[in-house]
């Protein structure tokens, strides 16, 4: 068999790398090695927001995988055809359902199948997008994609206990290009979630917030809500939403300062088409649209660049990077000889 080998150390060397081989490889139906998988990082190798992913592939699409466990820095997985199915899943952990459904929803959606699947693990961790990004901004541009999925938040989970749980639903999609320009709105949706933290701290905090976008000349829309869960949290999204442009920010609460560790100026001098997170989960669906996709961020991230790359490996896509004065253009066409219709 001839296996594509995915060097999970380059570029910014994390568990991106992990998500995206693992989802291209099922839709593509080309086996896949991964070595030197998260080879930098304090605690190397896959971890349980990983496996877990990788668990319900081998259930939606039949993969066999050969060494795959916490800790692996390496493993071989030959995907399969997939299939409809209904599914619960615990991640077992606070591990990130946001990074379990960036692989969940392209496969299923992509390969024309439908998924419906209920999920626990955490919703609002460090170094993961809220499941509020997920489901208000990934969401938005994954409608504009042509990808259909629909998101209920049954309970929140913060870091260490977990337990939060979200159903989804994932239906038979097909793919088409998208541009995202230039942004020109200035109305933002303030969301903010918290459990077992005090009401008038979370509510100064956010009026402190808010002040500085209005002192911005931004017209802010604020939905705070106390949502129980099994720990202490709270977590903030900022949208910025228009026909040409998606854009959010999010933070979890720092219970030790305090504070929400939020650069508003990521949202207010921002006035291209996408927000840098976005950028790079943008890559893998648009490197199988119909055409040309073209988006614009202010700042080409590690996470983009790996993605681009190991994208174009697998999908044979071509793209470009075009500097601009405040940013960067980047565009995405398909391969002419892709695999998907």
């Amino acid at each position: 068999m001839n296996y594509l080998k995915i060097d999970g150390a380059f570029g910014e060397g994390g568990g991106q790398i992990v998500r995206t081989a693992i989802t291209l490889s099922c839709i593509t139906k080309k086996p896949i090695i991964l070595e030197n998988i998260r080879q930098n990082r304090k605690n190397p190798g896959l971890k349980p927001q990983h496996l877990t992913a990788i668990k319900i592939l081998q259930k939606i699409c039949k993969v066999k995988v050969d060494g795959a466990y916490i800790g692996s820095t390496s493993f071989t997985f030959i995907p399969n055809d997939v299939k409809e199915v209904s599914l619960k899943e615990d991640i077992g952990t606070a591990g990130s359902i946001s990074l379990v459904l960036q692989v969940l929803i392209p496969v299923s959606a992509m390969c024309q199948k439908k998924l419906e699947l209920s999920i626990r693990g955490g919703t609002d961790v460090l170094w993961s997008p809220t499941i509020d990004y997920t489901r208000y901004v990934l969401s938005e541009a994954y409608t504009r994609l042509g990808i259909n999925f629909s998101m209920k938040l049954i309970k929140r989970g913060y870091y260490p206990k977990g337990g939060g749980e979200v159903k989804i639903e994932v239906l038979p999609s097909k793919i088409r290009s998208i541009s995202l320009i230039e942004r020109s709105t200035k109305n933002l949706k303030l969301y903010c979630s918290f459990s077992k933290l005090s009401a008038e701290i979370i509510q100064e905090k956010i009026k402190k917030i808010e002040l500085k976008l209005i002192g911005k000349k931004f017209v802010v829309e604020s939905i705070i809500r106390k949502e129980d869960a099994l720990d202490s949290g709270s977590s903030i999204l900022i949208t910025s939403i228009d026909k040409n442009s998606i854009i959010g920010i999010d933070s979890i609460y720092d219970k030790k300062n305090n504070e929400f560790n939020l650069d508003l100026s990521r949202i207010t001098e921002n006035n291209l088409g996408v927000d840098e997170n976005l950028a790079d989960m943008l890559v893998l669906p648009a490197s199988l649209s119909n055409s040309l996709t073209t988006f614009r961020v202010p700042k080409i991230s590690k996470h983009l660049e790996t993605n681009l790359y190991l994208t174009s490996k697998i999908t044979g896509c071509r793209y470009g990077i075009g500097k601009l004065q405040n940013g960067y253009e980047i565009r995405i066409e398909r391969a002419s000889n892709s695999c998907i219709q």
